[in-house]
């Protein structure tokens, strides 16, 4: 009976902790552990209109900053947007018409929440070690009236039974999803402002799809 209870208990803890937990820090951190809609606006005008894309390192804000496995989500975070993101503003950079006062965007990736389990804590905790999430900002300015023009947001997360499955790689595989999803609001603002997917929700669509 005992054993029993114990499985249950296990199990229990387990379900509990699969959903990436909220964040209660004081600052500037986002109060919410998703992001708000599933969709995020469109920036104020087509990216077009800039000549120049500079794009900087991606940020981490306390108290997330200096803990050990938040800064390794951060850098092979980083290590992705640099092969997806950098290319695209080089093309933009060099196809731009010359200007005397060329205009110029500043792009700026910030972590805002992240709970990521390392693969020592993934190997030694399983299921139990709980889910990953991480949401990320990409505030997009004006350099030279300061004006944002768009702040996307876009969301990831991994539970806690496929990350144990995949012995981490879903945990990993969330920083390239985020890249992607970055690089792909970019491209797709580029000739016309559309707006883009923030991640909300998108785990839940793809069940209803395997199920119809």
């Amino acid at each position: 009976m005992q054993s029993v209870k114990k499985i249950g208990l296990a199990i229990g803890l387990a379900w509990a902790m699969s959903t990436p937990m909220a964040a209660y820090a004081d600052g500037e951190l986002v109060e919410y552990v998703e992001a708000r809609n599933e969709m995020n606006p469109p920036p104020s005008l087509p990216l077009k209109r800039f000549d120049r894309f500079e794009i900087a390192p991606l940020g981490m804000d306390a108290p997330y900053a200096g803990q050990r496995g938040n800064e390794l989500a951060r850098e092979r975070l980083q290590a992705n947007l640099d092969l997806r993101v950098p290319p695209i503003l080089k093309t933009w950079n060099e196809s731009a018409a010359s200007a005397e006062a060329p205009r110029t965007l500043k792009i700026e990736p910030v972590v805002r929440h992240i709970r990521y389990i390392s693969g020592g804590k993934r190997f030694f905790g399983g299921v139990l070690a709980g889910g990953s999430a991480i949401l990320v900002t990409v505030k997009m300015t004006d350099a030279a009236s300061g004006e944002v023009i768009a702040e996307p947001e876009f969301y990831q997360h991994a539970n806690a039974w496929g990350a144990a499955y995949s012995f981490g790689g879903t945990d990993k595989a969330m920083n390239i999803r985020i890249s992607e999803m970055v690089a792909s609001y970019l491209t797709d603002n580029r000739e016309q402002a559309v707006g883009g997917r923030t991640g909300k929700n998108e785990n839940n669509r793809k069940d209803e799809r395997g199920k119809s």
